[in-house]
């Protein structure tokens, strides 16, 4: 096998899948963030955006917060320190394949 073909072949596939890969690659970008914001940067729907959300945090990635403000609910998301290391090393390994 090739090195690019190798490399593609190793890639988080948690993250590679391309809904994740959005929220990942947004959520790296801030602290933190609440579900309203993540739903209009990614134009899913709330269901997609939500299964999305509770696959990366099952695998570590997304720490998922209710609160409030207020007296209305809020959901905040940010990545954890794994999942912001498996984005950088899903970054590198997308790097190397090309």
């Amino acid at each position: 096998m090739n090195e690019p073909l190798r490399a593609i072949s190793k890639l988080d596939r948690v993250i590679h899948e391309p809904g994740r890969l959005i929220i990942v690659a947004l959520l790296s970008g801030v602290k933190e963030c609440d579900f309203q914001f993540l739903l209009a940067e990614t134009k899913m729907s709330k269901g997609n955006l939500s299964t999305h959300l509770a696959k990366l945090e099952t695998a570590g990635y997304v720490e998922i917060e209710k609160t409030y403000r207020g007296k209305v609910p809020m959901t905040l998301l940010r990545l954890t320190r794994t999942g912001r290391k498996a984005f950088e090393e899903y970054r590198q390994g997308l790097m190397a394949a090309f």
